[in-house]
């Protein structure tokens, strides 16, 4: 276990692999942590990779800024970069799920220098999530239950979240509910979507961000319950030197834990 100051706010991380090996960073998203890619972390080492997880800030062992600004995407990319640094990594590997996708996408795009190869899982390029057409926004309408603090807060834990778990079919939901109350994280995670995807974004004009230069991966699934497949395959627009797009068939949200084999030969494949 390690940690970094970013600008006031300590980031958690582990380490784990030969201190020689090509750097790759994991970033979950909502509402995991860092123990998400645990399926993921064993693979990565035996075939000689230096993997980097940490709990993004608000979740797990990080900090929990109180300000809902504090989670806007910029800071959340200069913590990733804090940690690239702290290990002494000038360049990585970058593999986002769900809200670390946005992480992901972001750092390759203002910081294309540190990124050698870029997955994303689930969520699409920034640009695009900011104007996704309106099939995307009808499936996103729990980012807006999201914005009304105590209403989100209660959603996702009365009835030991059976709202959550019944929307989500996260295979491990109730016990990460329970992680998210026990290590205050639960606000923090929702803030989020807050400081990210409040409603007046839909009047602003999309992001300006250069485009990503690493060779990129977007993985989604079919079985994904809030994301179309269009606003990752749109997401190729915005990688000047190669897109591969993979669809897992039959798979839900979750990819890490519902397709961890999968995963990693895909990931051994594009990272090597």
């Amino acid at each position: 276990m390690a940690n970094v100051d970013s600008g006031g706010v300590r980031i958690d991380y582990d380490v784990h692999g030969p201190e020689d090996g090509r750097v790759v960073l994991l970033l979950h998203g909502f509402p995991d942590d860092r123990s998400l890619w645990r399926h993921q972390v064993g693979p990565l080492v035996d075939a000689g990779f230096r993997v980097v997880v940490p709990d993004q800030r608000g979740y797990g062992r990080s900090d929990k800024p109180a300000e809902v600004d504090a989670y806007n995407l910029l800071f959340l990319a200069g913590d990733a970069l804090a940690v690239l640094d702290d290990v002494g990594a000038t360049t990585a590997s970058v593999v986002g799920h769900d809200w670390g996708a946005p992480v992901a996408w972001s750092l390759a795009s203002m910081a294309s220098e540190r990124v050698d190869r870029l997955v994303a899982l689930s969520v699409g390029h920034p640009t695009v999530m900011s104007d996704p057409g309106w099939e995307q926004r009808r499936w996103s309408w729990y980012m807006l239950l999201f914005q009304f603090e105590d209403v989100a807060e209660r959603w996702m834990t009365d009835d030991g979240g059976a709202r959550f778990l019944d929307w989500s079919s996260h295979p491990e939901g109730a016990e990460v509910v329970d992680r998210l109350v026990a290590t205050g994280s639960l606000t923090p995670a929702l803030n989020w979507y807050r400081a990210n995807v409040h409603p007046r974004s839909m009047l602003e004009p999309p992001p300006a961000l250069p485009p990503v230069q690493a060779p990129t991966t977007g993985v989604w699934s079919s079985d994904d319950m809030a994301l179309t497949e269009q606003q990752m395959v749109r997401s190729g627009e915005h990688c000047a030197n190669g897109f591969r797009y993979e669809r897992f068939d039959g798979i839900g949200h979750w990819i890490p834990l519902e397709a961890p084999e999968r995963l990693n030969a895909l990931l051994l494949d594009v990272l090597a």
